[in-house]
């Protein structure tokens, strides 16, 4: 039932949004919103990497123990 929106919905909603803030407002709500999932994207990047990082440090350390152990 909420799958995908198609294209008449997207013309509802911008048709919505261009009545309520005005055709004036709209560049810089579209810049601001776009800065918005830069950021949003740029936060979950590193937060990735932070997990890769932490789940990669014991296998790492694993392996300094055995080259430690065989020498």
């Amino acid at each position: 039932m909420f799958g995908k929106i198609g294209m008449g919905e997207l013309l509802l909603i911008l048709g919505i949004v261009l009545i309520i803030f005005g055709p004036s407002k709209l560049p810089a709500l579209a810049k601001s919103m776009g800065q918005a999932v830069k950021e949003f994207r740029k936060g979950t990047q590193e937060v990735t990497d932070k997990i890769e990082k932490f789940a990669d440090e014991p296998a790492v350390a694993e392996e300094e123990n055995k080259e430690k152990t065989s020498k």
